[in-house]
């Protein structure tokens, strides 16, 4: 016979239970998907590990590719390689149908910033590459959440098309520009994508538009004492256009970013030189306004060109657009990560953190183990490009931030690799997979959440006409540009 007392226990925990799925719904489907991460856990871990030692830069990753699309076919689903003229891209799919879900898996290194996974500074091998955005652990974090679905299509227990799309050269490029240029993504549904942070979010703030260019000038060489009046330099139309671009930053909005490397400028003193090329970003939070930039800065460049008696060709390489922010859908984000919970960090891990934030001069106050609020009006982006936001604007994009790093330390930098490849950054990457894997399965499951992320991206895109700002013809053979 049941007491009172433990009989009145069981009702407790029935409606603790009854009152939990009503507010997450779909909770077996989400627990299989969850044990499924868990379970590839080590494999995944062993993944990241590898294209962390890889560190392959933009338009490079053959190898962190194809071991990816490998584990990917092994598992079942349908592999094609290089899409959109990329070698090192990929579209694995699996199931039929409607709807098609799909999730985004970047791969690339940084240039120059190699680090081994310690909490000095002290490069894995002086002069190369690293992971300094954690794109070892977006890859396959993306790959763990993308066949936890698949399984659960496998079994019956869900219905439609998962896709994991391998994305190469963010970080130079923008891959994903060639893909949405090529239509890839025109009958997806929703797509998502996460990336490393010192915070744990779903992210509801855009980011900056950009524009890449190069200014070539072109003049007359000569001997730089003989006859020096014979020459017409073309460092001189370079220095001309960069002081000239420096004046224009008193006369921009604050929201705006220039920044620029004067990639050659002549080789020895002695010779006036008859070529020079300045490479050089623009940003702002709409494509509109750095499109009004580009109008100036090409003002810029034939002014210094005509002062300098050279001649001046602009370039327009690629570029970004801002993201187009869900909120529906990031609403559906902060609920399963509320649901989860923080990344779980031990004290060796923290005390790991406090050095990293030491050694780079911020105060040493850990990993964030929170989740932050969800921010209705988050304000203007606080810099950086991305080509996910190309993405956005021919399907709806929902992004998450997860804890991968201590906050305040450099990014792009030797603090980022270093957690990349330890345990802080395996364990965001396991806990990322699986607010991914869970989210997908509301999308599969719940038509209504499917369309009101739709509604809103409609709402958002109508009457617009979306442009990919890259050059036509095939994207370029291989990279070793700088980080968005």
């Amino acid at each position: 016979m049941i007491s009172r007392g433990v009989a009145f226990a069981c009702l407790i925990l029935l409606c603790v239970s009854v009152v939990d799925a009503a507010r997450v719904p779909h909770q077996r489907e989400k627990r299989a998907a969850i044990a499924t991460v868990e379970g590839l856990a080590p494999e995944l871990i062993g993944l990241s590990d590898s294209i962390w030692s890889y560190a392959e830069t933009a338009l490079e990753e053959s190898k962190s590719s194809k071991l990816l699309a490998d584990r990917a076919e092994a598992a079942g689903f349908r592999v094609t390689r290089g899409i959109a003229g990329l070698p090192t891209a990929f579209l694995a799919e699996y199931g039929s149908g409607s709807p098609i879900i799909a999730i985004l898996a970047e791969y690339d290194a940084l240039p120059g910033i190699s680090q081994k996974a310690l909490a000095a500074k002290e490069p894995l091998l002086e002069g190369a590459a690293g992971h300094g955005c954690g794109h070892n652990l977006f890859g396959a974090g993306s790959l763990g959440a993308a066949i936890a679905v698949k399984n659960l299509i496998e079994q019956g227990r869900l219905r439609g098309t998962i896709r994991l799309y391998g994305t190469p050269a963010e970080e130079a490029v923008g891959g994903k520009l060639y893909m949405v240029r090529d239509g890839l993504f025109d009958d997806v549904d929703v797509v998502l994508a996460w990336h490393p942070d010192g915070r744990t979010r779903a992210d509801t703030k855009s980011t900056q538009a950009l524009i890449d260019l190069v200014v070539e000038f072109r003049g007359r060489a000569a001997h730089a004492a003989f006859d020096p009046w014979n020459a017409r330099s073309a460092s001189d139309g370079a220095e001309i256009f960069a002081h000239a671009l420096n004046l224009f930053r008193e006369h921009v909005r604050p929201s705006v970013r220039m920044h620029y490397v004067i990639v050659e400028a002549g080789r020895v003193p002695n010779v006036v030189p008859d070529y020079a090329k300045v490479w050089c970003w623009v940003r702002d939070t709409k494509r509109a306004g750095v499109e009004e930039l580009l109008a100036r800065v090409r003002k810029i460049a034939e002014g210094a060109a005509l002062a300098a008696d050279v001649t001046a060709e602009l370039t327009v390489q690629g570029g970004d657009s801002e993201m187009l922010v869900n909120r529906s859908g990031a609403r559906l984000l902060h609920a399963n990560l509320e649901w989860l919970g923080p990344v779980p960090f031990t004290s060796e891990e923290q005390e790991f953190a406090r050095m990293l934030q030491a050694a780079t001069g911020v105060p040493a106050e850990g990993l964030v183990e929170r989740i932050e609020p969800l921010a209705e009006s988050p304000g203007d982006p606080e810099g950086g490009s991305t080509d996910v936001a190309d993405v956005s604007w021919v399907a709806p994009v929902l992004h998450l931030s997860v804890a991968t790093a201590p906050p305040n330390t450099p990014w792009h930098a030797w603090p980022v690799v270093a957690c990349s490849g330890m345990s802080i950054g395996h364990k965001g990457m396991v806990h990322a997979a699986k607010v991914l894997a869970v989210t997908m399965v509301d999308l599969f499951k719940d038509p209504a959440a499917r369309r009101a992320i739709r509604g809103e991206f409609e709402g958002q895109t109508k009457g617009e006409v979306y442009r990919p700002l890259i050059p036509a013809g095939p994207p370029p053979v291989r990279t070793q540009g700088p980080a968005r």
